[in-house]
């Protein structure tokens, strides 16, 4: 049950919220309703075949984090939006583990006592969690961290790599490293940036360009190599 509801998160607040929900939701409460109801489906549905009575808790991580995104919207730019967008997912990450704890399916101090074991028994859980996160989170993930550090200031999605090619890309990289073909990872990187690099050589997002480059492949090569642990 654990394991499902952590991949519900990424799923739900990464995968299935689209570049026209994002906006939407940084502009209006309507668009945060809409993404809560997403949540709401995707809990339900990742918690549905462990139990069917667990529906009280999924209501209170809905209504929880529709609360959270809308205070984050309330509180526009009152903060840097690093330190804003690391907020928001811990204490999603927190009211999840919360609702765990609570309802006995998740016991914290016995799981990080025997956390191997643990993740072996559930391995494809958590190769499924990897490999979502590689994807949409770790494109979200990336743009934050490296236009924080850089720049000081929030993302601009519409300057970033393609969603959809990078993830395809980080995929590739993490199964390569999963199937100890490292030395693939080179290959599936030098396409894009071959086709890309004349574009932004010279002009002011080279740097940027860059550290998304190192940092997308250093976190695709990260995870697979905690994969071939489980």
């Amino acid at each position: 049950m654990a394991l499902s509801m952590y991949l519900s998160h990424l799923i739900a607040d990464y995968v299935l919220q689209w570049d026209r929900l994002a906006l939407w939701k940084s502009r209006e409460y309507k668009g945060v309703i809409v993404h809560g109801l997403i949540v709401l489906a995707m809990a339900w549905a990742c918690a549905l075949p462990f139990d069917t009575g667990w529906w009280p808790w999924v209501l209170f991580i809905w209504l929880t984090h529709t609360a959270v995104d809308a205070i984050r919207l309330r509180l526009g730019k009152a903060f840097p939006a690093l330190m804003l967008f690391l907020l928001d997912q811990a204490v999603h990450l927190s009211i999840i583990t919360f609702a765990l704890v609570e309802s006995g399916y998740l016991n914290v101090s016995a799981t990080l006592a025997n956390l191997t074991p643990a993740l072996l028994t559930e391995r494809v859980l958590v190769l499924a969690i990897g490999l979502v996160f590689v994807t949409a989170p770790a494109w979200v993930v990336v743009e934050y961290i490296v236009y924080g550090l850089l720049r000081g200031s929030g993302p601009d999605f519409s300057q970033a790599p393609n969603k959809y090619v990078s993830s395809l890309e980080r995929a590739l990289m993490t199964v390569s490293v999963l199937l100890g073909q490292i030395a693939l990872v080179p290959l599936v990187a030098l396409p894009r940036l071959a086709m890309e690099w004349r574009l932004v050589a010279g002009s002011p997002r080279a740097t940027v360009y860059v550290a998304e480059l190192l940092a997308s492949v250093a976190l695709a090569v990260a995870v697979g190599l905690g994969l071939r642990l489980v």
